[in-house]
């Protein structure tokens, strides 16, 4: 039976095709993916307000168990992508950030997944991004795979209401 892993794939829009094949690549390893992100499966003729994008995907990543952030040449270019990594951050979501297929040198990683991110892994790492959806710790990997010393070192406190 299939594993149910409701995710929300960050990305820069004229990378839809990497959204597509990972959901693709996840599916026939045995994981129901259910995206959060809107993708060329939920495009509309008419661009929303800002307002409107904000809030819908908002409540796209608080739907989300786990955050994941498609990182290509130009993604630390958009506005979005930093917008969406800043309110995973803030909901407290797991963060994985994933290097696009093909990318042979390090990319600049947007600048909201250096300051909130966890670990960053290769296209072909499918097995490190289950474990992570999972909840396991994971390494942080250089576009072709190879392991790297983390990005930055995040510390998360929980804090107690006043009463």
């Amino acid at each position: 039976m299939a594993k149910t892993r409701n995710i929300f794939i960050s990305h820069q829009g004229k990378d839809d095709d990497h959204v597509q094949g990972l959901k693709k690549r996840l599916t026939d390893k045995g994981n129901n993916i259910r995206n959060s992100s809107v993708d060329s499966t939920k495009h509309t003729n008419k661009r929303p307000s800002d307002s409107t994008i904000r809030k819908t995907l908002k409540d796209g990543i608080s739907w989300a168990g786990t955050f994941v952030c498609l990182i290509g040449e130009k993604t630390h270019e958009s506005k979005w992508v930093n917008y969406e990594i800043e309110q995973a951050h803030l909901q407290g979501k797991t963060i994985v950030g994933v290097y696009l297929h093909g990318c042979k040198d390090d990319v600049k990683l947007p600048e909201n997944l250096v300051n909130y991110g966890g670990p960053v892994l290769g296209w072909n790492s499918l097995d490190k991004l289950e474990d992570a959806m999972d909840g396991k710790p994971i390494p942080s990997e250089k576009p072709d795979g190879t392991q790297r010393p983390p990005i930055k070192i995040v510390e998360r406190v929980k804090c107690n209401k006043a009463a």
